[in-house]
């Protein structure tokens, strides 16, 4: 499975999960450690674990790639799921706002945003 594969089967399993604000940046020539971040909400620490756990099983059951390495899922205030190629990032929104993830990066590339259900 290529970089921009995994991309977008794991935009596709945030947005199952009602995901906010999804945000895909694309870091090829920027770093050397990955190529894309995901970035997202979820509305509370249970959503975002929720988030998480989509993404996780989907891959998991879809093609049979766990996540390298996942940080802060007993808390579920800002989870990082590392796929190696693709980077996810999984907030509650007053985090997200915090650490502005976006603007750090605001130089490289933001492939696309997919059009997001609304908000439950």
């Amino acid at each position: 499975m290529t970089s921009e594969q995994l991309l977008e089967a794991v935009t596709d399993l945030a947005v199952d999960k009602k995901a906010l604000d999804i945000v895909e940046l694309d870091l090829r020539g920027a770093v050397d450690y990955t190529d894309y971040f995901v970035i997202c909400s979820g509305t509370s620490d249970r959503h975002v674990k929720a988030i998480c756990d989509g993404i996780r099983y989907g891959l998991k059951d879809a093609i049979g790639v766990g996540p390298r390495r996942v940080e802060g899922l007993t808390q579920a205030r800002w989870v990082l799921l590392d796929y190696l190629d693709v980077v996810v990032h999984v907030f509650v929104p007053e985090l997200r706002e915090f650490y502005a993830l976006e603007r750090l990066w605001g130089e490289v590339p933001q492939l696309r945003t997919p059009a997001m259900p609304a908000s439950a």
